[in-house]
């Protein structure tokens, strides 16, 4: 074989078309498929930039060379010369940007030969995943992967590009840290140098980046690595990218308007998708009241009524007995949803009380009368009330949860979305972009007996809301009493929310040291123990901290939503598997015992 240099490609597969006709070309490349019709092989050659045909002539080109290009196989590597011509008629592939033409080879080379795949290189593929992510560097051939591999790098270019505008600094955090815990496990790494002291990755760059805001860096982001310990699902992977920002003399609203510009920026240019700014704002107790959930699909209606003041007095126990205890009656309707059948009625039901409900109320509006097994007990007349509440026509069915309100609203939230999913009721091509805001700062822990914050540690209460913490030390109420002052105090926390899934996650943060020890103390941390565990960020308080705030996306999601994709596992180039394994390269596996006698570690025989 002559050397590479005299074979190296001159196009793409790709590039080729019929404004090139005549012209002498190289092509290197993957082959696709080989057809041998009537004497002539037909080669398809791919790489990234698309797929060309060849075609070897016996009459043409030399014997030894035709005889070696009848033993390629799928996937082996090639080197193919040749002058670009017409395809004859009726032979054209309307569906390929190159489909008009094909190469007449006259010179070609097999640069590396490869087994038969495991499975086939193919848009659409049987391969089990566990396969796939086996083999990655083949599935990574697939198009469909590549392509969202090109999407992943267009968004990163467009981010950096949309924040450097926006007088950002890029500024990289070091990714061997102290460990500051911040709600998951740290994956952490033995320094051999100071034998038993440990570095760990970090979960995120959060106290760095308020140190760079201290540093006097107005305006940082960066495409931040983050690693976090936990368990895994089709959202999660142990190692994950955000693009992390922070800004220093804002307000909630000037990180909104950034957020956004960069969200339209990024869908115009990749999807050319016009996102209406600027996104819908609900305080977190709305959301939870209307949709019950933090995170709502407003792709679809079907929004929570509450029936509480309505039924309270209707003398059905179920309903009047629970509003006396302080608890809500709460319903949906279902569009066309009055042909629900016993079995549908049933598993909605069985549903129902899996997440904890006592039972769930229906009444199907159908047009030759209501069926419902609530006529007995409240009456046509307060049904009727009932159906005019929620805005039930004929046709439509009504769902009535009746318990505790947290509950109530939980439950009749995941059935919006059941009911959603099932019948379709999400436009895949609506971008439903919103804000939620005003989380509660803490939130009780019903197995610890504890307040955990809802969000981060670092978030700031909101200004009218700070005299609670005064009147915390006052209260006779025990902590896990929603009406005590602490679970009172909301925060300057806000999510941004696509399609119901969190995109991002950010605060205006704490830039006090006293109040900053005030709420760890809530939570259960000593002053001791915050000097141990984040001493030098609360002396960085000390040092004039400016005003500021930031958010984190996550991009893997961002990506995921933008491409389609079941799993942030298909954006990833590597992924890991939902126990955290890396099929691919055996990762994680045993580490050689002199590397841990140089750390000074040794395993637990009983591990």
């Amino acid at each position: 074989m002559p050397s590479f240099q005299s074979i190296k490609r001159t196009h793409t597969c790709g590039e080729l078309t019929l404004k090139y006709l005549d012209q002498a070309v190289i092509l290197n490349g993957w082959v696709q498929s080989y057809r041998n019709l009537g004497g002539l092989l037909f080669l398809d050659i791919r790489d990234r930039y698309g797929l060309t045909q060849v075609v070897l002539n016996p009459a043409i080109v030399a014997k030894d060379l035709f005889d070696l290009a009848i033993k390629v196989r799928n996937e082996f590597v090639v080197a193919v010369a040749g002058k670009v011509q017409k395809r004859p008629k009726g032979t054209e592939n309307k569906n390929l940007a190159t489909g008009e033409i094909e190469i007449a080879v006259s010179d070609f080379h097999i640069l590396a030969e490869a087994k038969t795949p495991p499975f086939e290189i193919e848009d659409q593929t049987n391969a089990s995943e566990v396969l796939r992510l086996e083999y990655r560097y083949l599935d990574l051939r697939r198009k469909p992967l590549q392509d969202k591999i090109r999407i992943r790098h267009q968004a990163a270019r467009l981010v950096r590009e949309y924040l450097s505008g926006q007088s950002f600094y890029e500024i990289e955090t070091p990714l061997l840290i102290r460990s500051t815990p911040e709600g998951a496990r740290d994956y952490v790494v033995p320094s051999r140098v100071q034998k038993g002291k440990f570095y760990a990755l970090p979960q995120s760059p959060q106290l760095l980046k308020q140190i760079l805001m201290i540093s006097g860096f107005d305006r940082y982001f960066q495409l931040a690595r983050c690693l976090r310990d936990e368990d895994l699902r089709a959202d999660r992977q142990p190692e994950h990218t955000q693009i992390d920002i922070e800004m220093s003399f804002v307000t909630r609203e000037d990180i909104f308007a950034m957020c956004e510009g960069m969200m339209a920026h990024i869908f115009k240019q990749i999807l050319n998708v016009e996102i209406v700014t600027p996104f819908p704002q609900f305080e977190y107790a709305e959301a939870i009241n209307r949709w019950g959930i933090d995170k709502p699909d407003l792709r679809f209606g079907m929004e929570i009524i509450d029936l509480s003041e309505l039924v309270k007095e209707c003398g059905f126990k179920v309903f009047s007995d629970n509003v006396d205890r302080g608890g809500v009656v709460k319903g949906i309707c279902f569009k066309k949803g009055a042909t629900y059948s016993r079995k549908q009625i049933d598993d909605l039901t069985t549903l129902a009380t899996n997440l904890g409900a006592g039972g769930l109320a229906y009444i199907l509006r159908q047009r030759e009368g209501d069926k419902s097994p609530l006529t007995k007990f409240i009456g046509e007349n307060l049904q009727d009330e009932i159906c005019r509440r929620l805005k039930a026509e004929p046709g439509d069915a009504i769902f009535i949860i009746s318990g505790k309100k947290s509950k109530t609203e939980l439950i009749l939230g995941q059935l919006r979305l059941h009911l959603g999913k099932a019948h379709n009721l999400m436009d895949a091509k609506r971008w439903e972009f919103l804000w939620i805001t005003r989380f509660p700062l803490f939130e009780y822990n019903e197995n610890e007996k504890r307040l955990e914050a809802m969000h981060n540690i670092v978030s700031n209460p909101i200004e009218e809301d700070l005299h609670y913490l005064n009147d915390a030390d006052k209260s006779v109420l025990p902590i896990s009493n929603s009406e005590h002052p602490l679970r009172k105090i909301r925060a300057e926390q806000y999510d941004l929310i696509l399609n119901g899934i969190e995109l991002a996650s950010g605060s205006i943060r704490i830039n006090c040291r006293e109040l900053q020890e005030k709420v760890l103390n809530i939570l259960g941390i000593s002053d001791a123990r915050a000097e141990d565990m984040f001493g030098f960020f609360l002396r960085a308080l000390e040092y004039g901290a400016p005003p500021h705030g930031g958010i984190a996306a996550g991009f893997d999601r961002i990506i995921a939503l933008m491409t389609g994709a079941d799993s942030i596992r298909e954006v990833m180039a590597f992924p890991k598997t939902t126990s955290a394994a890396s099929l691919m390269d055996g990762a994680p596996s045993d580490i050689d015992p002199e590397q841990l006698r140089e750390l000074g570690l040794k395993l637990d025989d009983n591990l």
